[in-house]
């Protein structure tokens, strides 16, 4: 069976659809903060033009999805799945954001946590690459079992840690 690259997930404070480009402003609306960016390698994403590319990028990419509060219907950020390789049963999860005020509470561990059981329907390994600085990132992967193996150069030349988290490990 095919990775289903854009489920639609639901959990209790999550909502995960996939992305459309009628979505451009209500994500721009969270993008546009620079504390979004600020332990990202790519820090200057709340800039109008590159997060217009990052958007285009999204669309694209086929993985997108966006989160939403159920309670309100707002849009409140984005993740998307990455490079599903069925030879290693392996697939990425990545490029995730959410509005600040959503910070430090559940909302990501839900996103993530809807991801990876969706994730896990297909694959062995779920792959996370987060650049170095990105301490957030590398925490909140930490938290729901990941574990750093080793580090990867990106195709733009800037190094990416590569955290993994096996089925077998995962804890729904």
């Amino acid at each position: 069976m095919p990775f289903d690259y854009q489920p639609n997930l639901k959990g209790e404070l999550i909502e995960l659809r996939p992305l459309r480009s009628e979505d451009y402003d209500a994500l721009y609306a969270v993008a546009s903060d620079p504390k979004v960016w600020e332990q990202h390698p790519a820090n200057d994403r709340y800039q109008t033009d590159v997060f217009k590319e990052l958007f285009d990028d999204a669309l694209t990419s086929g993985g997108a999805l966006v989160a939403i509060d159920p309670k309100t219907q707002r849009i409140i950020g984005s993740s998307r799945f990455h490079a599903y390789n069925e030879s290693r049963s392996d697939v990425e999860i990545g490029w995730t954001y959410l509005a600040t005020s959503y910070w430090g509470g559940q909302y990501n561990k839900e996103m993530k946590q809807l991801m990876l059981k969706h994730a896990f329907k297909f694959v062995d390994t779920v792959l996370f690459l987060i650049g170095p600085e990105n301490i957030r990132s590398q925490r909140a992967t930490k938290k729901f079992g990941g574990i750093h193996t080793g580090s990867t150069t990106n195709a733009d030349g800037s190094e990416s840690y590569v955290y993994e988290l096996k089925r077998e490990d995962f804890d729904a």
